[in-house]
């Protein structure tokens, strides 16, 4: 199967009760295509100022890579710089969150695979 990008679903939402919304590319359409491994798969844009609010995770873990732009990313209440090619991991029972500080979209791709 190919999926163009002009094909793929988009979605504007406020995520736990961040600033703003961010913009989701649905890389996967449906939790089957993960064949049971995780819930999420997307591609993932905060416009500057804007934020994924900070929450925990709980009976799964979620994993960014960051393609572009700067942002400030919360790892369990401390707070760090992360850009293109950083990675983070948020483990089951763990915390997070993530602002753009930048002054151009942060776009990264979300990964949530069950525990």
């Amino acid at each position: 199967m190919i999926r163009k990008k002009q094909d793929q679903a988009i979605e504007f939402k406020n995520i736990r009760n961040g600033i703003g919304e961010v913009e989701m590319h649905k890389i996967c359409e449906s939790i089957d295509e993960l064949y049971g491994a995780g819930r999420l798969f997307n591609r993932m844009i905060i416009a500057p100022g804007n934020s994924i609010g900070e929450h925990k995770h709980e009976g799964d873990n979620e994993i960014f890579y960051f393609l572009s732009g700067t942002g400030e990313y919360n790892d369990n209440g401390t707070k760090g710089q992360v850009g293109p090619g950083d990675t983070t991991v948020c483990n089951d029972g763990e915390m997070h969150g993530l602002v753009n500080t930048g002054d151009v979209p942060l776009e990264h791709i979300a990964l949530i695979l069950y525990s």
